[in-house]
This record gives C-alpha cells, sequence and structure tokens, in this order.
C-alpha cells in the first residue's frame, strides 16, 4: 500500500531542499541595529527594528547605498505579517530573491527577531516588476519565544500597516476561519490603534492593500470559499472595534482593499509550488483602477501597487518618517498587556454579568416572545404593565451586578457595568420602541375609525356634520391616549426612554390621515354633487332635445302661453342649462367644503375636477340623445309636426286637391337643416363652439396625479389629448350625418306616401246635375218603392243601417272585409280551378305553357307584399 502512494502524480515526497535562501540564523548577514556595517552587509540588507524595540539610525544610510534615494516617490513598499515559523522569510526571498533567514527543517525555532528589510534582487527581470521595491519582513507572531508577551507582535504589526503599501498576509488553509490561529484578535488591537494614532478620515487617508496569501492550499475548498470566509470575518471584527468620534459609520472598505492567492503546498507539490509564486511575482508590477474593466478581466493577474497605496513620502524623508511612525507606536498605551488585576476583574465581572442575565431573561424573554409573535401575526398590540415590567427588571439586575462585581477593579468594574448597561438597554430599547409602535399604529386605526364611524353616523341621521370638529375632538383624544401609553413605559434612569420624537411622528401621521379622510369625504361629497348635476342634467336636456320633435304644435305644443324657443338657439340653451347648473353645484360644493376645514388648494381642486366631471356628464348626455334611434325618431317627430298640423297646430285632413308635395317638400327640407345644427355645439350668436377651455381653467397648481386618474381627456383643453376645441364639440361624425339624411328621407317618404293614399281614398265630390238626372231618371222606381209598404219597410230599415254605420265610422271596416273576402273568393276559385285543370292531361299541358311564356317575368317571394301583390321600387315603408 506505501509503494502505491503518490501526490500530485509523483512518488512520496522527498526531504530534497529547494533552492530558496541560505538557512542563516538571525539574519547575521544583514547589518543590525548599533553596529557600523559594511557596504557587503548592506547589500543583503539591514536591520530596522531590533527585538528590544530599538530603531535602526542606519536606515538613511542603507537607503543611500541601494540607490533609493534619488529615486523620489518611485519607491515601494511591502511588508509580510502572520504567525511565526509558517514561512514568511522563505515567500519573500523566492518572489523577490531576498535572502531573509529561514527555518531550518531540522529544527523549529524562531529566525527572525524584529523588523529585517532588503531591496528586490530580481529588478530588471522578465517579470515586469517594479522599481525599488522595499521588502520588511516583521517578526512572526504567537512565538514561544515570547510566550504571552504581545507587546511588540502589536507594535511591529502596526509599524507594517502604516508604512507599507501592501501587507501581505501569510496564512495556512487550515487557520482560515480560526480567530487566534488567523490573528484575528492581534488584527482587532492593530486596527483600533491605526485609527486613533494616523487615521482622520476615508478621503485624506491613504488606503493600504492587505494581501492574502494561503499557504498549504490543497483545493478541497475553492479559494472563493476562503476569502468569503475572510472578508466576514474581517468585517465582523471592524464592526466589533471601538472608533474615534466621527468614523462610527466607517467600513473596513474606507481603508483597506483585499487581495487573495492560494498557494500549493512547498513540499508535496515543490514544482507547483514555484510555478505559482513565478505567476505571482508578475503582479508586483505599477497600474491604476480602470472602473469600465471591473469585473471583466481577470483580477488575479491584477497589479498590487496602485497610486492611492503610496504615502507620498519622497525617500529622502522616508528614514526620519519611519522613525517618527515607531516613536508614536512606542509610546501609545493602548498596545501594553493589561494587568493580572485586570484580567482577573475582566474574568470575574464577565462571570456575574451572566449570572444576573438569567434573571432578567426569565422575565423580559416571554414579552419580547409576545411581541414577536404579534409582528409575526402582523396585529402588534400594547402589553399591559410593559413599563413596570421593564423598571424591576432593569433597577434590578443592575443592583446585583453591582453587589457583586463593585469590589473588583474599578476601571475594569465600571467598563464592565457599561456593557451589561448597553446590552440591557438595548433589549428593553427594543421593547419600548415596538411598544410605542403598537401604540401608534392600534391610535392611527383607533381614530380612523372612529371619525368614518362619526361621519356615517351624522349622514344616516341626515343632519348636517362638521367634519373638521369630528376630526379635531377624535384627534385630541387620540393623543392624550398615545401620551398615557407612553408614558406608562418610560424606564427610570434611560436616557433613551423618551417619547417625544415619537409622539411628534404620531402627531404628523394623524395629520395625514385626517388629510387622507377629508380627502375621502371629499370626494364622496363631490360624488354626490355630480350625482346632483347628473340628474339636473338628464332631465333638462332630455327636455330640450324633446322640442326638436314638437316645435310647432301637435302633440308638443303648449296649451297656454308662447310656443318653444327655435330650433336654431338649441345649444345656447343647453350651454346656459349646464353653466348654471354646475354654478349652482359649485356653491353647494364650496359651503360644504367650508365644513370639512378644507385648504383654499383642496376646494380648488375639487371645483377644477367638478367642472372637468359636469362637462363628461353634459357629453354623455348629448351623446345618448344623438344616437342613432333617439335622433332618427326626434326628425320624425319634427318633420310629421311640420307635416301633419298647420301653424295653429291643427291636424291637416288631407283631399286630393292640397298641395301634398309643397307642405311635404317645406317640412322635409326644414327637418333636415336640423341635422348639421345638432351635429355640432355652436352657439347661434356666435357661430362659434363655447369657451370650454376657459370655462374649466388651468389645473390648479397642487393637483396631483391622484386628483387625475379617474378624469377623462377633454380635447381642446388637455394638450396630450390630441383633439381640437372642434373636434370635442362634434357630436355627430360627417359619415352618420350621411346615413341619418338617408334614413330620415326614407322615413319622410314613407309619411308622404301614406297621406297621398289618404288623399286618394277620400270621397269624391259628386256634381249637383247628377242628382236632377238621378230623380228624372228613376221617377218611376221612386214612386213604386214608395207606394209598395214592403219596399218602403225596407227602404227605411236600410237608411237606418246606413245611418247607423256612418255614425259608428264603419264604412271603411266593412269595405275592408268586404274587399278581403272577395280577394279570399278569388285565390280559392284560382285554387280549386288549378286543381281541376292538374287533373286532366289537357290541362296540364296549358299549365306548362303559360308557365314558358310567364319566365320573362319572375317574381321572388319577398318581392311580394302582404296581398299577394308585386312591389313597385317606388314604395317605401314607414320606419
Amino acid at each position: 500500500m506505501a509503494d502505491n502512494l503518490t501526490v500530485n502524480g509523483n512518488g512520496r515526497p522527498s526531504n530534497v531542499k529547494h533552492p530558496s535562501a541560505p538557512s542563516l540564523m538571525m539574519n547575521a548577514h544583514f547589518a543590525s541595529v548599533g553596529e557600523d556595517a559594511s557596504r557587503e552587509e548592506y547589500e543583503h540588507g539591514i536591520q530596522v527594528i531590533d527585538e528590544d524595540k530599538l530603531f535602526n539610525q542606519n536606515l538613511g544610510t542603507y537607503l543611500s547605498v541601494e540607490k533609493i534615494i534619488p529615486a523620489g516617490f518611485n519607491y515601494h513598499l511591502i511588508s509580510v505579517f502572520g504567525s511565526q515559523s509558517t514561512g514568511k522569510s522563505t515567500l519573500l526571498n523566492y518572489l523577490f530573491g531576498t535572502q531573509f533567514g529561514v527555518m531550518s527543517e531540522q529544527e523549529r525555532r524562531q529566525t527572525t527577531k524584529g523588523i529585517w528589510m532588503s531591496k528586490n534582487k530580481r529588478e530588471g527581470s522578465d517579470r515586469g516588476m517594479a522599481e525599488n521595491i522595499l521588502v520588511m519582513d516583521v517578526e512572526g507572531t504567537d512565538g514561544r519565544e515570547r510566550g504571552e508577551d504581545q507587546d511588540f507582535e502589536r507594535k511591529s504589526a502596526l509599524f507594517a500597516l502604516a508604512t507599507s503599501e501592501v501587507l501581505i498576509v501569510n496564512i495556512w488553509e487550515h487557520q482560515v476561519g480560526l480567530y487566534q490561529g488567523a490573528n484575528m484578535g492581534l488584527l482587532k488591537t492593530v486596527f483600533e490603534v491605526n485609527l486613533q494614532l494616523f487615521v482622520k478620515d476615508s478621503k485624506t487617508s491613504p488606503r493600504s492593500l492587505l494581501f492574502f496569501v494561503i499557504r498549504d492550499h490543497i483545493g478541497t475548498t475553492p479559494l472563493a470559499n476562503l476569502q468569503n470566509t475572510l472578508v466576514q470575518d474581517l468585517n465582523k471584527l471592524w464592526s466589533t472595534i471601538s472608533k474615534p468620534n466621527g468614523l462610527d459609520q466607517s467600513r473596513i472598505e474606507d481603508y483597506f482593499d483585499f487581495a487573495f492567492v492560494a498557494l500549493p503546498h512547498k513540499i508535496l507539490q515543490p514544482e507547483k509550488f514555484e510555478q505559482e509564486v513565478e505567476k505571482l511575482s508578475t503582479r508586483f508590477r505599477e497600474g491604476y483602477n480602470d472602473p469600465k474593466k471591473s469585473g471583466l478581466i481577470d483580477e488575479s493577474s491584477l497589479p498590487v501597487f496602485l497610486p492611492q497605496y503610496h504615502r507620498r513620502i519622497p525617500a529622502d524623508g522616508f528614514a526620519p518618517y519611519a522613525e517618527g511612525v515607531w516613536d508614536q507606536i512606542v509610546n501609545n498605551k493602548d498596545l501594553d498587556l493589561p494587568t493580572q488585576q485586570e484580567l482577573l476583574a475582566q474574568f470575574r465581572c464577565d462571570e456575574i454579568s451572566r449570572e444576573v442575565l438569567i434573571a432578567f431573561d426569565e422575565k423580559i424573554t416571554p414579552l419580547e416572545d409576545k411581541q414577536a409573535d404579534d409582528a409575526r401575526a402582523g396585529k402588534p398590540a400594547v402589553i399591559p404593565d410593559l413599563g413596570t415590567a421593564m423598571n424591576a427588571a432593569r433597577s434590578k439586575i443592575l443592583k446585583d451586578f453591582e453587589t457583586n462585581a463593585s469590589r473588583y477593579h474599578k476601571g475594569v468594574y465600571q467598563r464592565k457595568k457599561a456593557e451589561l448597561e448597553s446590552k440591557v438597554d438595548g433589549r428593553l430599547k427594543a421593547l419600548f420602541q415596538k411598544q410605542l409602535s403598537a401604540a401608534h399604529k392600534s391610535g392611527v386605526e383607533t381614530f380612523s375609525n372612529a371619525v368614518s364611524g362619526a361621519v356615517k353616523s351624522g349622514q344616516k341621521k341626515g343632519a348636517s356634520y362638521d367634519f373638521a370638529q369630528i376630526v379635531e375632538s377624535e384627534k385630541k383624544k387620540a393623543l392624550e391616549k398615545f401620551e398615557a401609553e407612553a408614558q406608562a413605559i418610560v424606564v427610570e434612569g434611560a436616557p433613551w426612554s423618551t417619547f417625544q420624537h415619537e409622539i411628534s411622528l404620531y402627531k404628523k401621521e394623524l395629520d395625514e390621515v385626517s388629510g387622507r379622510l377629508r380627502k375621502e369625504e371629499m370626494r364622496r361629497l363631490a360624488t354626490r354633487v355630480e350625482r346632483w348635476v347628473r340628474s339636473r342634467l338628464d332631465e333638462s336636456i332630455g327636455l330640450e332635445f324633446n322640442k326638436l320633435g314638437s316645435g310647432r304644435g301637435g302633440s308638443g305644443a303648449p296649451e297656454h302661453g308662447d310656443r318653444p324657443a327655435s330650433e336654431k338657439d338649441l345649444w345656447d340653451r343647453v350651454w346656459t342649462i349646464f353653466t348654471e347648473t354646475v354654478q349652482d353645484a359649485e356653491r353647494r360644493f364650496t359651503d360644504r367644503a367650508q365644513s370639512f376645514d378644507a385648504s383654499t388648494d383642496e376646494v380648488e381642486v375639487g371645483l377644477w375636477r367638478l367642472r372637468r366631471k359636469s362637462w363628461g356628464v353634459l357629453r354623455a348626455k348629448i351623446d345618448e340623445e344623438v344616437m342613432e334611434g333617439n335622433i332618427l325618431l326626434k326628425l320624425r317627430e319634427n318633420f310629421e309636426d311640420k307635416f301633419r298640423y298647420d301653424e295653429h297646430g291643427v291636424p291637416r285632413i288631407w283631399r286630393p286637391t292640397d298641395d301634398i308635395e309643397g307642405l311635404y317638400t317645406k317640412a322635409r327640407e326644414s327637418t333636415i337643416t336640423l341635422i348639421p345644427l345638432v351635429s355640432r355645439f355652436k352657439l347661434s350668436k356666435t357661430s362659434a363652439p363655447p369657451p370650454l377651455d376657459a370655462w374649466i381653467g388651468e389645473a390648479p397648481a397642487s393637483v396631483s396625479p391622484a386628483d387625475e386618474e379617474d378624469l377623462s381627456p377633454i380635447g381642446g383643453v388637455d394638450d396630450d389629448e390630441g383633439k381640437s376645441l372642434e373636434e370635442e364639440m362634434t357630436t355627430i361624425s360627417d359619415a352618420k350625418q350621411a346615413d341619418l339624411l338617408v334614413r330620415f328621407k326614407k322615413t319622410a317618404d314613407g309619411v308622404y306616401v301614406e297621406a297621398k293614399r289618404s288623399a286618394i281614398g277620400g270621397m269624391t265630390q259628386v256634381p249637383l246635375y247628377f242628382y236632377g238626372l238621378l230623380l228624372a231618371l228613376g221617377w218611376n222606381e221612386i214612386v213604386a218603392v214608395l207606394r209598395n209598404p214592403i219596399y218602403f219597410i225596407f227602404l227605411i230599415l236600410l237608411a237606418v243601417g246606413a245611418y247607423v254605420t256612418y255614425t259608428l265610422n264603419l264604412w271603411g271596416p266593412m269595405a275592408r272585409m268586404a274587399n278581403a273576402a272577395s280577394t279570399q273568393a278569388v285565390d280559392i276559385g284560382k285554387e280549386r280551378l288549378r286543381e281541376f285543370l292538374e287533373s286532366s292531361d289537357t290541362g296540364r299541358q296549358a299549365i306548362r305553357m303559360a308557365d314558358q311564356q310567364g319566365r320573362g317575368e319572375s317574381v321572388r317571394m319577398e318581392r311580394l307584399n302582404g296581398d299577394g301583390k308585386k312591389t313597385h321600387d317606388d314604395d317605401l315603408d314607414d320606419i
């Protein structure tokens, strides 16, 4: 089994050492602090700060030897940070060709003490690396040599962070997600002190790049997941640090950028490790951010030296600048370790805090659960006696903590007490705010329902009610109730336990609800007024259009008084009725709106909407009156009144001597003039449409989109409608006018034909001489009848029957009955004759010959009238 073990396709990993740097302990070949070094020693590097926190005064000399001083701003500084013995120095040696001392593989002890610096030895190669790269190797953290003394670790890490453009954080894969292993505790302290000492704000302070190099990455966990874990840990850590005033809302991204790279195992995958390090070295070049390409290019190949990372310290001033930074760090007490007394106080205070929180939870948790349940149900309710419970729980927990913890270190006790108080107040404040929120919502809902109920009650009683007075009364009750509920939950001694802001918000929302209710009431008022306008216009406008059918007399003629007005001023009368009705409605609306305490803007908007709505009502009524069936009926009535009645309103009895054609033509032409009249809404005085746009007026400045959403567009008033005022005033289109004219003429022709038939069917005047001739020729027969009693009695009976028939006006029905009987007798005779002829051969032959002769004039069934006769083309039907 051991023989088959392979790693990445190779055999078992060997102990062959790959070239990195000489395994020189403690960087003995470098120029150390406090010695006069030779040029050869400077060529390897220099110790900037030793393990005793002493700064090397020869740093400027080293920079001169390496020809960094003449470069001005054209140099870059990189530092490496991480746990001891994690291969930091080895990584730098591979990347930059430096010769920092590395740990022996047979021994595991500290190799780097203090902070060391060396210049990039691979400058000028084909890797494209930037010029004048200075590399600082920082002493590793968590070493057994220093033990619990973390003072130097904190100060060296802070020095590297404050001076470097790029801070390489060297970390093993298995350390990701750990707090101490990933040096999160150390980073927290470093971040806090960095903000206090060197950062003023995110705009003027230079940024730094935290370059996480994840070592011994075996590939099981993707780099993206490791990256997310580290970013989340850093964000969480940043949220817990103490920030100076003005930077409370700052984020870690305001001061740091992040980059991540994973390297294979150096021992198990040596060739792949060297390939990835070689690839990584190409990123240490200058570049800039291009927002247009963000997310579109491979970030694993982006340069790391960006302009915003440079500290803008010229090379000749770097040595005194670094020394000043180090002095400020060394003299800062926030990096000192706490004493044993403080550690004991911290431990006991934390323990006491946990104990007293148990009793606090027993009282407060049920209240929190109750609020949470109400919130999930969507019905937040006011919890009774909440204020008493909160005050009792808060005073008890603080008193118990003070009794047990006040005998420990005063500074720690005060700090822990403040932390406990903050934690307790945080939970109580949440209860306090939710209780106020519940009282707020409940009060607003109660206020709205109370106002609506009072309004409905006033409407049912039929009496006038003062809406403004109702709102003011209910608002006063709502405010008093909310203030009482808020006062009941005030927590004594808690500075956050005030409700002045909440009560102002509550007043504001009550005003908003009042405004909404007032708008709704104004809408209902407007609806009632609109219904009143509609009922008035339906009756008045309908009467005006009905006059079209009775303009001269007949059924529409008045029994007393003047005749109806002329037909030409129809639209003048309609416009006058409309404007007067709307003016009356506006007065009603304005008078009623005053009781609502409505503003001038609201009244203006209401009146503007009323005028637009009223025009829509009038337009709908006009469209109804000029519908094809309605207008055709009115035209026929108008024509019949002019044709069948004289100027005194007396019906005409048609005689053959009457000028029926002339009266027909006159009445028809007069009625035809009504079609263009009713097709356009024009005033007779101006021969132009009424000034609808000026009458409606411009939209008030305070009108909202909600006020306009239910309004129909009006041509000539709304620019976006696309119709002119002339088109808005068109009631019947030209095509419909032509069709209406044709149909009316057919109707008029039917009335004319009926009149003609009536005149022809009347009794003809018999000449007088005919009666004399009849008497002379029939004298003998008359005498014979008079002398014969039987004939005489029959004559008397015949005369009586004729008189009765005439008196009852039965001559017409009797004539029609006789005509129908004779016609039916003829039809029956024809049918019997046809049956007789069809029963013989001779007859059938004669019928066929008659059919052949009659083919030239075939008559379809639909062309026959009710009497079985062929209709003529000039006959017209009555409509």
